[in-house]
């Protein structure tokens, strides 16, 4: 079965980094793209960024744009997600999922137990 596994959350100081990983396992990854959502405490999911398995395409929502970067690794099967210049209200719970190439979270099938992001001021 598909199974996502983030790691790599935790308490920083806002204009800190922190860097995200989601391993992947179960399906052919190539034919799909993997996104990073967020949720926040009394908010919606919502989207973060998207990259394609296939030729690497990336997609940012505009929250993030310029701070953040997706990356995969193909041969490990894992994506990541740098944050830098972090801020007070990038705070969340990051959850990773694989599906289509989209900002939509019901375009994604699988999703992973999401990793806890604290930026303090």
């Amino acid at each position: 079965q598909v199974q996502l596994v983030e790691s790599g959350g935790g308490l920083v100081q806002a204009g800190g980094s922190l860097r995200l990983s989601c391993a992947a396992s179960g399906r052919t990854f190539s034919n799909y793209a993997m996104g990073w959502f967020r949720q926040a405490p009394g908010k919606e999911r919502e989207f973060v960024a998207a990259i394609r398995w296939s030729g690497g395409s990336t997609y940012y929502a505009d929250a993030v744009k310029g701070r953040f970067t997706i990356s995969r690794d193909n041969a490990k099967n894992t994506v990541y997600l740098q944050m830098n210049s972090l801020k007070p209200e990038d705070t969340a719970v990051y959850y990773c999922a694989t599906g289509d190439y989209s900002d939509y979270a019901q375009d994604y099938d699988y999703w992973g137990q999401g990793t806890q992001v604290t930026v303090s001021s």
